[in-house]
């Protein structure tokens, strides 16, 4: 089968900065390729309905634009297609200088791998959206690709790009969604609709949002354990 995935991050400075957030979060959608446009198609159907014409952020979550989230989370719930997954990183426990010689970038990047690499299977086909980001390293979306490509050969990783999360409402899905976790796993969120939506994602899983067993696929936390490097 072919695939897309859709990414994005959530406290993205704590890679950097331990003191920003105790956790930080990178996630992503998998899709089938077919599917791409019904989910376009839907989740614009639902910002139209409530005059939304910008990009849907987990930041841009207020009481005025609540119901329009609400009513996309509701849809990713009850689409079977759409997977998600994160994966959860505790700033305290990231040695760049150990591990990534300075560089908080690479770290980074090799996050994202994690994130993707262990629900790659074998025989499909994979396309990667990342939302677009200014690397100091061009090469950087580039060399992930070669690294998932070399690490899976049995499936085949067709391209990995970078967008800008204005033109794809699948990243724009994927920022709510990692949101919602990295909220969760910080709980320092007082906004009260950012509380709803959260309370609104436990009661579709019927739990509370914490690290998941490896096989779970709707929607699947991992909190990766950095003790032992990489």
């Amino acid at each position: 089968m072919e695939f897309e995935i859709y990414c994005d991050e959530s406290g993205l400075e704590a890679i950097k900065d331990k003191e920003a957030h105790k956790y930080c979060a990178i996630g992503g959608i998998w899709i089938p390729e077919q599917y791409r446009p019904i989910l376009k198609e839907k989740i614009n159907s639902i910002k139209h309905k409530y005059n939304i014409y910008g990009e849907l952020k987990w930041n841009k979550v207020s009481p005025l634009t609540i119901q329009c989230y609400k009513d996309v989370i509701d849809y990713f719930f009850s689409a079977s297609r759409i997977r998600f997954r994160a994966i959860i990183i505790e700033s305290s426990k990231i040695d760049n200088n150990v591990f990534n010689h300075g560089d908080a970038e690479l770290g980074f990047y090799k996050f994202y791998y994690q994130l993707i690499n262990h629900w790659i299977i074998e025989g499909n086909e994979y396309r990667i959206f990342l939302d677009h980001k200014i690397n100091a390293n061009k090469d950087r979306v580039n060399e992930l690709g070669r690294i998932l490509k070399n690490s899976n050969i049995d499936a085949s990783i067709k391209y990995i790009q970078a967008l800008h999360s204005h033109e794809s409402v699948a990243i724009q899905l994927a920022d709510i969604l990692t949101g919602v976790v990295f909220a969760k796993f910080n709980k320092t969120i007082t906004s009260e609709a950012k509380l709803d939506l959260i309370e609104l994602v436990e009661n579709n899983l019927c739990k509370e949002i914490k690290e998941t067993r490896r096989l779970e696929e709707k929607f699947n936390v991992f909190n990766i354990n950095l003790k032992k490097g990489w």
